[in-house]
């Protein structure tokens, strides 16, 4: 009868072996992980940097079109004419105009 080696000292042996192969392997893969994700990002910001570049190159042929044939040029929304009648004064006893104490002359 072929002798019965208890699990738990199979555990106790290869726990020690699986740490020394699992661990550099792990790492491994949590660091080529986070290298892939620095590299999408990175492209992603370069492709989102060419879409605005061709925006604003296709955004000055359209004008300089419209320029050349005479056309109106829409302008680019501004701010409001009069800002200040837009702002709102928040919280009490904001937007009043203050007393001006006059002085009576007899």
């Amino acid at each position: 009868m072929p002798p019965i080696v208890p699990p738990f000292l199979i555990g106790l042996i290869a726990a020690p072996l699986a740490k020394r192969v699992v661990k550099p392997l792990m790492r491994g893969l949590v660091k080529t992980s986070v290298g892939l994700v620095l590299e999408v990002k990175r492209a992603a910001h370069e492709a989102g940097e060419g879409l605005q570049d061709l925006a604003a190159e296709v955004t000055a042929e359209v004008v300089a079109a419209q320029m050349a044939s005479g056309a109106a040029v829409p302008r680019p929304a501004a701010e409001p004419e009069n800002p200040v009648a837009e702002v709102q004064p928040k919280g009490p006893g904001k937007g009043r105009t203050p007393a001006v104490a006059t002085a009576k002359t007899n």
